[in-house]
């Protein structure tokens, strides 16, 4: 579970979007200011945090200040700036300073989820250096790298995007998967074409999957799927 550092002085939109956040599946810390927020990435017992969301204007300290902070910690740590502020110098103050986005209130809460997905999928290393060893799916072994799926004496040869699908739903497990993150992040496009292949893909890893009960593709109407691995 991904973990979120969000800093927003507005207590009540700063819990709207932690329950959002939440809802997607991450782990979230809240702070209400940039003060705070630094206190709590240099305390010694602070868990590891995979990204921060900065509010920008925050009294005691902003988001830009509080940015220049993180990144002399953790120069690798992605962050967003979010502001009620459309405006160009400020946009270019935060994207010098490094920001992965910049987001202006107000925003749809699902646009920026995709958002923070795309840039934690961007910043961690890629398939090739991750996957090196054999993937356990239930009772099944997955082997990434060579494109197959074994149970037993028995394997299936899988396409690459069979490959890619279930890497992405071994990697995402027990949550609910928008339909849009997953087109957008394998075929690259979520139009109607794309929406139709998925489809034809997810049917597919099913009758793969089936000799283990505990594995369960869920299609959940109009959202996405759920990836359910006991």
């Amino acid at each position: 579970m991904k973990h979120i550092l969000l800093t927003e002085d507005d207590f009540d939109f700063s819990d709207i979007l932690k329950h959002y956040l939440e809802l997607a599946g991450f782990k979230v810390t809240c702070c209400f200011n940039g003060q705070e927020a630094l206190h709590f990435l240099k305390s010694a017992k602070s868990p590891k945090i995979d990204m921060c969301i900065l509010d920008v204007m925050m009294p005691i300290m902003d988001g830009f200040t509080l940015a220049a902070e993180v990144i002399q910690m953790f120069p690798e740590m992605p962050f967003i700036f979010l502001t009620a502020r459309n405006q160009k110098e400020d946009k270019l103050k935060g994207l010098k300073l490094g920001a992965d986005d910049y987001v202006v209130k107000p925003f749809e809460a699902d646009e920026l989820m995709l958002r923070i997905r795309n840039i934690l999928k961007r910043s961690e290393p890629s398939i090739s250096k991750v996957i090196s060893e054999l993937i356990s799916v239930g009772f099944y072994s997955f082997d990434y790298k060579n494109l197959q799926l074994t149970l037993g004496d028995n394997y299936t040869r899988l396409t690459e995007k069979e490959a890619m699908l279930l890497l992405y739903f071994t990697q995402n497990p027990n949550r609910i998967i928008k339909r849009e993150e997953i087109l957008l992040y394998i075929w690259k496009s979520d139009d109607y074409f794309s929406g139709r292949s998925l489809d034809v893909f997810v049917s597919r890893l099913r009758k793969y999957l089936a000799k283990d009960l505990r594995i369960e593709i869920e299609t959940i109407r109009g959202m996405g799927f759920v990836f359910h691995l006991g």
